[in-house]
């Protein structure tokens, strides 16, 4: 089993591309049940922003390790009153064994992940969102059996899904192309640096063209294309984006056989259309179940369950 004992996950490239390949396989191994893992221990959700799939996936995984989870909203806690964030971490430092926070600024990730000895974990920041992406090679390994080669186009808003799908498919072995409008490109920052994980031996395009992006993948996916904290530039990004859709229209680009993720909450009729989110060739379903059967696998090889 993976052995990330201890370690946080502020970003994907926190794992090595082995690292990965074992967190990937533990994961499919516990959603099959041909392994059991036990831990008794305490997880903390310190959540800024709202959630469903990942606040309940990790819930769920960590009572199935047979731990506890305390919801630490920020509105019922001194964070609330202005804390300081190296304050709150040391005190919870001394209470629990391992601590998940959804924030805005990865800066604010990092500081609360220095002052506190125990593991933190990503659980979406402006800047990543890795536990959505292990869960999303996850889905796209099991549909295709291997990931090495296979080439994932990314459509729409250049955010933190983009920038985390941009390092695993680099660790993977996968080719990943991301299609945004001009002015919504991902970080750059990361697209160097998965360019260098990939080190030349996959693909990461930037383009303004989601179907040349599209052209013979595997796999489509998209997101809103105004994330949280952005709401007030929705109608203003509509017209923007109108191009950036996954319609069977683009879908049409890609190989016979591709798959369509979306990593929710969905908004039909502008990111994706009814027909292809609810279409033959969608894994959204199974895309969003396996978050908490990766969050499990990350949870248990950090906190060292048997």
């Amino acid at each position: 089993m993976v052995a990330l004992n201890g370690r946080d996950l502020l970003s994907l490239a926190d794992l090595s591309s082995t690292e990965l390949q074992e967190l990937l396989q533990l994961a499919t191994q516990l959603k099959s049940q041909q392994l059991k893992l036990r831990c008794n221990k305490v997880l903390g959700l310190l959540f800024s922003k709202a959630s469903t799939r990942t606040r309940v996936s990790f819930t769920v995984a960590m009572y199935q390790l047979g731990g506890q989870v305390i919801d630490l909203n920020p509105n019922v806690t001194q964070v609330s009153r202005g804390e300081p964030v190296q304050d709150t971490a040391r005190v919870l430092d001394r209470y629990l064994d391992v601590l998940a926070i959804r924030t805005f600024a990865q800066q604010e990730l990092e500081t609360f992940a220095s002052y506190a000895k125990i593991p933190v974990i990503n659980a979406l920041t402006d800047a990543e969102h890795p536990c959505q992406v292990l869960a999303d090679l996850m889905t796209i390994q099991e549909c295709f059996g291997n990931l090495s080669g296979l080439t994932l186009t990314y459509v729409g808003d250049g955010n933190n899904v983009a920038n985390s799908l941009m390092l695993g498919c680099a660790l993977a072995g996968m080719n990943v192309r991301i299609a945004t409008p001009k002015g919504y490109e991902p970080d750059n920052e990361i697209v160097e640096q998965a360019r260098a994980i990939a080190n030349n031996k996959t693909e990461v395009l930037i383009t303004h063209d989601p179907e040349i992006a599209a052209k013979g993948a595997a796999v489509l996916y998209t997101d809103v294309w105004a994330s949280m904290g952005q709401e007030a530039e929705a109608d203003d990004r509509f017209p923007i984006f109108q191009h950036y859709q996954i319609s069977d229209q683009l879908l049409s680009f890609a190989d016979r056989e591709a798959i369509v993720l979306h990593c929710l909450p969905a908004h039909r009729g502008e990111e994706i259309t009814e027909a292809v989110i609810e279409g033959p060739q969608s894994r959204v379903w199974d895309q969003a179940e396996n978050r908490m059967h990766a969050q499990k696998a990350l949870l248990a090889s950090i906190l060292g369950a048997e």
